[in-house]
């Protein structure tokens, strides 16, 4: 442990918001005597939201399962201390021995949404490096970065050495492992990265360039390498238990609880979710893993509340086995069981209803569009009976709360559909006070939500752009006119920060100067709404001659070669086409874990197929 930095930080801490941000022996850290090899992992936000991710927490656990390696873990200083650090030249640290980021052998991002890149950056400043992966020396660690953002990393590569696309539970290793050995053998930055590009799963931008200027098609520079990269999966992930010993913090975390990851990957098809396109095949664990899972993650944690997380936890075929069992396990304890949202069936009110025992807080749905015609188009596969008889069955079973969360300027949408919103909301909100008691009406809530559509790399809606920011603002206020009851709590996302994601999401190389500028205007934490500046953004584009609009609202056709097509998520291109094809009539496409294969080209290119642990009821 660096004593002297560790000094230099305490003399800090009574000036800070949460000083237990910033100090370390929680319970259930890994500690290593001695290593030869030292990664760190980076949550670019604060502390309790970084801790809560379990991605990052599973890399750091199969690093450290490693001989030699020891992987700590890094986080993003809150505004306070960062200004502290910056005037005080203390660099940014890690959490287990308070070692320079600086003096890493690995340094790893997640890029969990679009954002957090300007975090990213303040990152690497804090760390004394720089920010562009050009200007780093040969004895800069290398930076790598993964998360559901590097399916495009475009935007990202003036900053990041080399991308993990897909899962890493198997890749990050690999790469470290491989480091290790040419760094050992003195091995140059440049060498060292040919030799990264050749394992499967991993990009790196340096060493692909531009066909022609007229076109986005990369080419890779190395004889021998392909010039596309296919995402790597972890095939053995229903076999592997999950982890039960996570760190227990001492502040709050955004999630404090207990969380047990029960299925990866969603075969819904939702034609605007890149999570359901990106993390196929689906692959369960059993319910004995599950609840064995539970019961030991309880017993080493000492949480009261456990959560089955995943895409679509109602989706498991064993859930309803899981929670009957665990129900059982827990009875008395006072522990609660919570899965992150249902689906809008009899089958996902009977699991939430198994879920909350007599605590019911509550329910969260998901229809998305205001209209049968628009759900189908964006293949939702949920009907207006289904939110009824899941609000009438709920609430009838003492629910009072439901949160519905909708989009707007969805691919082909109307005002009839945006009318229909407002319809569905007051239709729900009838259902649930019809179905309690006199005495209870007035504890109903409905509240609805409304984001606006971004469009997204590897998704069927990729080719589409996005609405206009006034367009947006119409639209709300369609919505909001067409809402029949004042009771109905309505919210919207915030137009700006929905603009910026669309630009970063489709972006090419260019946007990283976008990014790096607003970043040196003051921009962080912008995904924080009291410290998202929206003209830090519009400043850095009129700077550089960039109009944030036109990069938004820019779409595809079918045939153009897209800045990340070199990107292979393993979902075929031309199933993209064909589920954008089927959206402009109005065809939806089946689930194929309960009606067989549609053909993404998933399992037969990766070769991992769907494993699921029961039977599902089509």
């Amino acid at each position: 442990m660096s004593e002297e930095l560790w000094q230099r930080v305490e003399r800090h801490l009574r000036q800070v918001e949460k000083p237990s941000r910033y100090i370390d022996h929680e319970f259930g850290i890994t500690v290593k005597d001695s290593w030869d090899y030292h990664a760190v992992m980076i949550y670019p936000d604060t502390y309790e939201i970084g801790q809560s991710n379990q991605g990052l927490a599973i890399i750091r656990q199969v690093l450290n399962e490693v001989p030699g390696i020891y992987c700590e873990r890094g986080y993003l200083p809150w505004t306070d201390m960062a200004d502290i650090m910056r005037a005080e030249r203390i660099p940014l640290f890690s959490l287990e021995t308070y070692t320079p980021i600086a003096d890493f052998d690995l340094l790893g991002f997640t890029l969990p949404h679009e954002m957090a890149i300007s975090n990213v950056l303040e990152c690497l400043d804090l760390a004394q490096l720089p920010l562009l992966a050009s200007e780093r020396g040969e004895d800069a660690p290398i930076v790598i970065a993964g998360g559901p953002c590097t399916y495009n990393p475009e935007p990202f590569v003036d900053f990041i050495d080399a991308f993990m696309i897909g899962e890493g539970e198997e890749l990050d290793p690999e790469v470290a492992i491989l480091h290790r050995r040419l760094r050992d053998e003195g091995k140059s930055k440049r060498e060292i990265l040919e030799a990264m590009a050749g394992i499967e799963g991993v990009y790196v931008p340096s060493l692909f360039e531009r066909v022609s200027d007229d076109s986005y098609q990369l080419r890779c520079t190395v004889p021998g390498l392909p010039d596309t990269v296919r995402k790597r999966v972890y095939a053995q992930f229903a076999q592997v238990p999950p982890d039960t010993s996570p760190i227990v913090p001492f502040v709050e975390a955004t999630h404090d609880r207990l969380s047990i990851e029960v299925l990866r990957g969603c075969a819904r098809g939702c034609r605007f979710c890149q999570a359901g396109m990106i993390y196929r095949p689906v692959r369960e664990r059993t319910a004995d893993q599950v609840v064995a899972s539970v019961i030991n993650g309880l017993a080493c944690t000492g949480y009261d509340e456990v959560s089955l997380t995943s895409l679509s936890t109602t989706d498991h075929s064993q859930l309803e086995s899981i929670l009957r069992r665990l129900n059982s396990r827990l009875d008395g304890s006072g522990i609660a069981v919570s899965i992150p949202s249902q689906r809008l069936d009899a089958f996902g009110v009977a699991m939430a209803e198994l879920v909350a025992g007599n605590k019911k807080g509550g329910l969260t749905f998901a229809p998305e569009a205001g209209t049968q015609r628009l759900r189908d188009i964006i293949n939702k596969g949920v009907t207006q009976e289904n939110l009824v008889n899941a609000i009438q069955r709920s609430f009838d079973a003492g629910w009072r709360r439901v949160k519905l969360y909708f989009m707007c300027g969805l691919p082909l949408e109307t005002d009839d559909d945006l009318r229909g919103i407002g319809q569905l909301a007051g239709l729900a909100y009838e259902t649930a006070r019809d179905a309690v008691p006199q005495r209870d009406k007035g504890s109903v809530k409905v509240s609805l939500s409304c984001a606006v559509f971004v469009p997204k790399t590897h998704t069927p809606f990729q080719w589409c752009g996005q609405i206009p920011r006034d367009e947006v603002k119409r639209r709300i206020n369609v919505i909001r006119s067409s809402i029949p009851y004042r009771a109905i709590d309505f919210r919207w996302h915030d137009p700006g920060t929905s603009l910026l994601e669309a630009v970063i999401s489709r972006g090419d190389r260019s946007v990283g100067k976008l990014i790096k500028r607003a970043w040196e205007l003051g921009a962080r934490f912008d995904a924080w709404t009291d410290q998202f500046h929206f003209e830090y953004w519009a400043q850095a584009a009129q700077d550089l001659g960039y109009d944030l609009q036109a990069m938004a609202s820019r779409s595809y056709t079918v045939d153009e070669v897209l800045p990340w097509q070199h990107i292979d998520a393993g979902v075929t291109w031309r199933y993209l086409q064909r589920e954008w094809d089927r959206a402009q009539k109005g065809i939806t496409t089946p689930d194929c874990t309960f009606h067989g294969c549609t053909g993404c080209g998933i399992c037969q290119r990766l070769g991992c197929e769907n494993v699921l642990a029961g039977e599902r009821d089509g």
